[in-house]
């Protein structure tokens, strides 16, 4: 917990708005593929087939829409910012196997490993000055 602590400090510290302008579109980014995956299911059954034999269907189609839905929305307002991050990390570590083992398609490649950067850095720098997480220790 203190290590968790250390790490907000200096992330408050070193605050600056195009971070938290990265963290929004980031959240953005993941909101409107969860809307979209909820509303193109078959798409994304289409995306998952290449690992179809290693995870059940149903399973990861029930998880990936939600996760990406709700936790965009989380990281949009910086709440409980690297618990969604946490969420999200299984998710976009698929997307990169799948560019692998299926078709390789190199645009979705790129933009599935820049998001995982960027979440591996938010998990890391969380949520910043300008969010509800901070809003809600300061009112403590």
């Amino acid at each position: 917990m203190g290590y968790i602590k250390s790490l907000n400090k200096w992330a408050n510290a070193h605050t600056y708005y195009p971070l938290d302008m990265l963290r929004i579109a980031l959240g953005i980014f993941l909101f409107y593929k969860g809307v979209y995956f909820m509303s193109n299911l078959h798409l994304l059954i289409d995306l998952i087939a290449p690992i179809k034999s290693v995870v059940g269907d149903m399973m990861v189609v029930h998880y990936i829409a939600p996760a990406h839905f709700v936790g965009g929305f989380l990281i949009v307002f910086g709440l409980l910012t690297r618990w969604a991050i946490i969420a999200q990390l299984p998710i976009l570590i698929g997307a990169v196997i799948i560019n692998f083992v299926g078709e390789m398609q190199t645009g979705n490649l790129i933009l599935s490993l820049s998001v995982l950067l960027i979440c591996i850095f938010f998990l890391f720098y969380g949520s910043g000055k300008h969010s509800v997480d901070k809003y809600l220790k300061m009112q403590q």
